[in-house]
């Protein structure tokens, strides 16, 4: 595994600004508001040709355990234990302050390496601040402007030099199934995070809301299979989404299921599916990524009965394009039920991959237009004569014939339920691509 570097510090001090700078693209959200950063996000960034695994967390400040950040605190702490090297952030701006000196205290006290960083050190001043670093006793400072990228080359040099030596790569750590777990506010998906995990990872509570980034992390299935699971911020319709950092975490939440390979829609079963569950299906369709619906907080269905058969109502006849989507009964907060979800998640993940030979493909084509002939289009009868697979992922077949762009929509419906019932396609987005003749004279 790659060594970890570790982002501390107080709130607003830049840490997820230098996450950005370092792993060369804008992953994590950065607002001018304290306290943006509630999750630890992790990131792979390649320091002067180390690949790295890179943590962003959020601000270490002083407060009650049992608070939102108190617990953000907590989760913070627990991923300098677990980091190869801590860049100790501290803001030239502002100055050394107290609570820089608490926390500075608190890492030696660690164990683990730090390597003390000044930043927003812009000019003359900037260059003061970082000579009053030294008084933190954690060594020779690193003066940096993550904004305007000054004397980043020198930080990445410090990083490399004091990094453990590189161990050789496990090829199955460069191409994980990629899963991404989305739904509404307050649907558990976090809970669930931790729950695969095992740990607390994610932040969790009774606020709606507290997840604001996408925060991916590495598991590997009892199978041995590696998983890159990424929890989301919960998604709203467009017309709540007010606050500009909210727009951020939505934004980031659609990226991160766009980069995923298989879904996880969660959904509050006690509250039912929503038209909103709906809408965030119908864009894991249009985005062409396999999905597993998981009801969770089952446990505290009532009628569970009633409850599972008017979800299957609503599926059956609102995600037409997902017929047999697969579906988990669970329990993220007692674990129930939760063992059941990663072997859905490979068995979608195994049929959206999935190719079908083309003897079996027109086989199956012959006697789906025996069945049921293609209709009249302007008074003349399509003729379509072959198929084949152009590629999976989501399985994507493409019709050849005469006029054989003008299938109407009732047509492709047809030969694309045929396809999913033949060839055992339940669930996976199915596309259809259909090619007409080019040449104007071939009919008859």
């Amino acid at each position: 595994m790659n060594p970890t570097v570790v982002i501390a510090g107080r709130p607003n001090v830049g840490k997820s600004t230098l996450f950005n700078k370092l792993v060369g693209r804008r992953q994590a959200i950065v607002a001018d508001t304290p306290g943006v950063t509630r999750d630890r996000k992790e990131g792979e960034a390649m320091l002067r040709g180390r690949l790295v695994r890179l943590i962003d967390t959020a601000g270490l400040e002083e407060s009650d355990p049992e608070s939102l950040y108190g617990r953000m605190r907590a989760s913070s702490e627990h991923a300098v234990r677990e980091g190869d090297l801590v860049l100790f952030v501290v803001d030239a701006r502002t100055g050394i302050t107290s609570a820089d000196e608490h926390f500075a205290a608190w890492l030696r006290r660690q164990g683990t390496p730090i390597l003390l960083v000044v930043n927003k050190a812009e000019g003359r001043a900037g260059s003061n601040a970082a000579l009053e670093a030294y008084s933190l006793g954690l060594g020779d400072p690193v003066a940096v402007s993550a904004e305007h990228g000054d004397g980043l080359a020198d930080l990445m040099l410090e990083i490399a030099e004091r990094l453990p030596e590189e161990q050789a790569p496990d090829p199955d750590e460069a191409n994980p199934l990629k899963l991404a777990i989305v739904g509404r506010p307050n649907a558990g998906k976090s809970t669930l995070l931790n729950r695969m995990l095992g740990e607390e990872r994610m932040i969790t509570g009774p606020e709606p809301g507290l997840t604001r980034d996408s925060v991916a992390v590495r598991i590997t299935d009892k199978d041995g299979t590696p998983i890159q699971l990424v929890d989301t911020a919960g998604l709203r319709r467009k017309a709540r989404i007010e606050e500009e950092l909210e727009k951020m975490s939505v934004s980031a939440s659609i990226e991160a299921l766009k980069m995923a390979e298989v879904v996880v829609l969660t959904i509050d079963a006690v509250e039912g599916i929503h038209d909103q569950d709906l809408q965030i299906a119908r864009l894991i369709e249009r985005e062409g990524r396999a999905c597993v619906l998981a009801l969770n907080k089952w446990d505290a269905v009532v009628d569970r009965n009633a409850t599972r058969k008017a979800i299957s109502d609503r599926l059956e006849t609102s995600l037409g394009q997902m017929k047999g989507i697969p579906v988990v009964t669970m329990s993220a907060m007692t674990g129930q039920g939760v063992d059941k979800l990663l072997p859905a998640v490979r068995a979608a993940h195994e049929i959206w991959n999935r190719r079908v030979a083309t003897g079996a493909l027109n086989r199956w084509f012959e006697h789906a237009l025996e069945r049921h002939q293609p209709p009249l289009v302007e008074g003349r009868r399509l003729k379509l004569r072959y198929a084949t697979q152009a590629k999976s992922r989501p399985p994507t077949f493409i019709f050849f014939g005469t006029r054989a762009e003008q299938t109407p929509e009732d047509y492709q419906r047809y030969l694309s339920n045929s396809l999913r019932e033949q060839f055992d396609l339940p669930g996976t987005p199915i596309r259809l691509l259909f090619r007409g003749s080019t040449n104007p004279f071939a009919e008859g």
